[in-house]
């Protein structure tokens, strides 16, 4: 089905996604104060972006809240993007450095690292 619609193949290696969707999560929980300045960032992006596409301040006022709750909602699912693409140069190093058999196991460490490391870090801001 794939090949009728684009004219060239590709490959999905499902070790490869696992590998660079468990890097992804490793870092997003690792470097938690970067994913929410990404998703403050995108979130006055997609408020300013759309800002320009009302012409009346009336209307822009009215649907006002509901926009805004659907650009946060859009900023926390983009603001994994960048933690995407850092995730498949993590993935790749590791195949390269170690061989494909430990992206996986490596993959599964770092994040049990990084979520360790933010329960701590909570748990620091709050007492």
């Amino acid at each position: 089905m794939l090949t009728e619609i684009f004219p060239f193949q590709f490959a999905l290696d499902a070790t490869q996604l696992s590998g660079i969707g468990l890097w992804s999560i490793a870092l997003y929980l690792g470097f938690f104060p970067v994913s929410e300045w990404v998703m403050e960032k995108l979130q006055q992006w997609f408020n300013f972006a759309e800002r320009s596409l009302y012409t009346s301040e009336k209307e822009f006022e009215r649907t006002r809240k509901a926009r805004e709750s659907q650009n946060a909602f859009y900023a926390s699912l983009f603001s994994i993007v960048p933690f995407l693409g850092i995730g498949l140069l993590c993935n790749y190093g590791v195949e390269i450095g170690l061989g494909r058999s430990w992206a996986i196991s490596i993959g599964i460490l770092a994040c049990v690292i990084g979520g360790v490391y933010e329960l701590g870090r909570r748990d620091g801001q709050s007492s």
